[in-house]
């Protein structure tokens, strides 16, 4: 009789946050995919308010962000399709290894909602029991489908690439570790443990690091990557040497630094210098940074567009000279609204408008531009709005999780290019958006562009959408813009090419072998 199948597990581990966990576990997904190796990217827990919705038995493909040839039939079955969340590094990392992105993947995905809230998601779904215990309180409860969930994906592929959080040695936290060691332990890991050396001290981090693991989880530790390095990587010796001498490790790869990859930052981030596209510049873009900004993601193509420049907006000088303002997804909605209010940006925001300048709201964006938010259970929070929009906003506890097929209606001003587009998103929101009653009354009605899910003011220069993943749509850059961008899947390839032209030779392959 045949042994059960059981995965060969690889996993990422990093000395900090932002050393390059979820970019390299992508990278290795589609390394080990592209060998015909059925593979599943898993990270057992995650916090971010960058979320994508998945959902079994769509019929309509995991997303718009497939490889060339997936495109919006409108002939397809364009009804919205109830699903479940996990953070979109997962879900980016499971189209890099050709499979269908679903809440196994990612089993606990933490919504920060406040400094010492958030919002907990198991499976996929809001579970309201989980929120409301401590952190300690809610390891061991969850572990258990943290680890069928992991167990399941072991089971079903021939490699799992498994992505840490944060560092393996937070000696605080070590005791209720349910994404770092336990699970390393669980899935017989072999481990590379990845540090960022363009912030100093690279050497430090990674033999710090180790030397706080428990002697017996120091095994597990395969080998260390330097990533992000700039200049001559034979001025690193005898660095390497050494730190192999202090703890047996090798450093397998010195990747260099890389701007341009192309795959979204796991929080959504991206800097001045690396947020704006080829050629001359045609369109500002001024995005509103509030402090429960989420799902940033969904702008990383507006970054590899021709002529558009991408920035954060903190402040009114932020926007003097912005084409368009877009207000992003919010975790908080009316605590950002108030924000944006504190920094004077409601003024500057309708001085801009007024002025017949591009406004686009997205999910808690699209709520700040109504009259009013309305909150009788205590979701989010009463406030006044912007204005900019005679809608109001009703936050209601059933939560619509959901990706969504649909065609804009005829669309004026700064946005006709939109007209009749069909696009496919996803919609993660509290809040159910109407026409304000009153202001109908009297004449003040907003066009409604996709029933329930968008709407324009009569000038026409501000919009308003329920959809996340507008951008991510190749109709709409082409509308808009008359531009095509690097798809992911051509992303996912250099990324591939990359790692196997910088690991030491036989390194990934000896990571899964028998």
């Amino acid at each position: 009789m045949n042994a059960p199948r059981r995965a060969r597990a690889v996993m990422v581990l990093g000395t900090t946050s932002g050393a390059g966990k979820s970019w390299l576990t992508t990278a290795l997904c589609r390394h080990y995919a592209r060998q015909g190796l059925k593979v599943a990217p898993f990270k057992a827990q995650n916090m971010s308010n960058n979320a994508r919705v998945v959902a079994p038995a769509l019929g309509i493909g995991p997303s718009s962000l497939l490889p060339e040839g997936n495109v919006v039939d409108p002939g397809e079955d364009q009804r919205p399709h109830a699903g479940g969340e996990i953070g979109s590094a997962q879900y980016f990392q499971a189209l890099a290894a050709r499979a269908e992105p679903e809440v196994r993947m990612n089993p606990l995905l933490l919504k920060p909602e406040r400094d010492t809230h958030s919002q907990v998601v198991l499976l996929g779904q809001v579970d309201e029991a989980l929120t409301r215990l401590g952190w300690r309180g809610r390891s061991e409860k969850v572990w258990p489908t943290v680890a069928r969930a992991l167990d399941e994906l072991m089971a079903e592929n021939d490699v799992v690439v498994i992505e840490g959080a944060g560092s393996p040695a937070e000696i605080n936290l070590m005791a209720s570790d349910i994404v770092n060691l336990r699970v390393a332990r669980h899935a017989q890991a072999r481990c590379l443990l990845v540090t960022d050396i363009d912030r100093g001290g690279a050497f430090a981090h990674l033999y710090g690091t180790w030397a706080l693991l428990p002697e017996a989880d120091r095994a597990l530790i395969q080998g260390f990557v330097l990533n992000k390095f700039r200049g001559d990587a034979k001025l690193l010796a005898p660095g390497p040497q050494q730190l192999q001498a202090l703890t047996g490790v090798p450093t397998v790869a010195t990747l260099p630094m890389w701007w341009q990859h192309g795959l979204p930052e796991e929080d959504g981030v991206f800097d001045m210098a690396a947020a704006q596209g080829s050629g001359a510049i045609h369109t500002r873009i001024a995005v509103v940074a509030y402090p429960r900004i989420s799902n940033l993601d969904e702008f990383q193509p507006l970054k590899n567009v021709p002529g558009v420049a991408l920035r954060w907006a903190r402040g009114p000088a932020d926007l003097v000279d912005a084409d368009w303002i877009i207000l992003p997804g919010s975790k908080h909605t009316s605590g950002d609204l108030a924000w944006l209010r504190a920094q004077g940006l409601d003024r500057a925001i309708a001085a801009h408008a007024a002025r017949g300048g591009a406004v686009l709201g997205i999910c808690g964006g699209l709520q700040m531009l109504g009259e009013a938010l309305i909150d009788p259970h205590g979701i989010d929070g009463n406030a006044p709005g912007l204005g900019l929009l005679p809608l109001v906003t009703a936050f209601e506890p059933a939560k619509t999780v959901r990706r969504t097929v649909a065609r804009f209606g005829e669309t004026q001003g700064n946005w006709a290019a939109l007209s009749g587009v069909n696009v496919r998103g996803y919609e993660i929101h509290h809040g159910q958006t109407a026409q304000h009653p009153a202001m109908a009354a009297a004449g003040n009605v907003a066009r409604e562009l996709m029933p329930a899910l968008a709407w324009q003011n009569e000038l026409g220069n501000v919009l308003g959408v329920y959809l996340h993943g507008l951008f991510e749509d190749p109709a709409v850059l082409q509308a808009l813009f008359g531009a095509q961008v690097p798809t992911l899947e051509s992303v996912f390839e250099r990324m591939a090419d990359f790692i196997a032209a910088h690991f030491e030779p036989g390194v990934l392959d000896r990571l899964i072998a028998d």
